[in-house]
């Protein structure tokens, strides 16, 4: 058989690059809830992230004024969070998605209707989306989407919230939507919610839950992680603490991670990376895992 001329080898080693580099895994991370933690600007540069979540708006729905909290890094309640605006449009420079993420673990957030979930998607379209507000808080930069981090309130309307907020990215710019469920499936509060198919990424809390967290010699974490790959959602990605103190459990040492964990759960379908909690916690874990992940 006669040698393959040199340009089809070229062609194919260059398919070959470029389908790994389509299905490499990105890795997510949370910003915003400690002063410590440097800048969002610092954050992007780092060249981690493809994703960052800026946390929290804490309080909304029920008729309560929409609130952000961004721990020590502004005060929304002098305007003081709105240059933030040059950092965000700096790191969407970059190809990193910035979201806003909404609830948490602490706050005073739920939504009482339908009608409710309506209002509060327009709020956030007007203020931190492709709408127009005389009071943004972030100013004028326009957020990729909407990361839904409900652990608390009620299980009600979410689904509603995601379709209104799915139907003003046709207006314009796409609105992604992003959820972080906690591990036992399905989840409790976003569950309905994840199964409008609208969802674009899910980082799956695999922390502070030993029933469906990673341990070695057992089955339960790879049990989840199918199931969890079985919602009508774009990309899962695992979610997992920055450093042993970023969480009660959960922790996976970086080359566990990349020589147990990933090779077992990278082969799916709909496998998308891992997310990080948090920012402050992330002292190198991120740039030792970013090059497996």
């Amino acid at each position: 058989m006669a040698p393959a001329p040199l340009a089809a080898i070229t062609l194919v080693l260059s398919i070959c690059l470029v389908l790994s580099q389509s299905q490499a895994g990105k890795i997510a991370i949370y910003w915003g809830q400690n002063g410590n933690e440097g800048s969002l600007a610092e954050t992007c540069a780092t060249g981690s992230y493809q994703f960052v979540n800026i946390a929290f708006l804490p309080t909304f729905g029920n008729g309560q004024a929409p609130m952000i909290n961004l721990a020590g890094h502004c005060d929304p309640y002098t305007n003081g969070c709105t240059g933030l605006s040059s950092e965000i449009k700096s790191c969407q420079a970059k190809g990193i998605k910035v979201m806003l993420s909404i609830g948490g673990g602490a706050g005073s957030y739920y939504l009482s209707s339908a009608s409710d979930a309506r209002q509060v998607a327009t709020y956030l379209w007007n203020n931190f989306l492709g709408g127009t507000s005389s009071s943004r808080p972030l100013g004028d930069a326009v957020l990729d989407g909407v990361d839904f981090d409900i652990e608390g309130g009620t299980n009600l309307y979410w689904d509603d919230l995601a379709r209104y907020l799915s139907n003003y990215g046709k207006r314009g710019k796409k609105v992604y939507l992003t959820a972080a469920p906690q591990c036992p499936f399905p989840d409790y509060y976003v569950g309905n919610a994840l199964q409008t198919g609208l969802f674009d990424y899910v980082w799956v809390q695999f922390y502070n839950n030993p029933p469906c967290q990673y341990s070695s010699g057992t089955t339960s974490f790879e049990e989840a992680w199918k199931d969890w790959n079985s919602i009508p959602a774009g990309n899962i990605f695992l979610g997992l603490p920055a450093s042993p103190d970023a969480a009660g459990t959960g922790f996976v040492p970086a080359g566990e991670l990349t020589s147990q964990v990933l090779p077992a759960i990278k082969g799916s379908a709909k496998y998308g990376g891992v997310m990080l909690w948090d920012r402050y916690h992330d002292s190198g874990y991120s740039s030792s895992i970013k090059n497996d992940v």
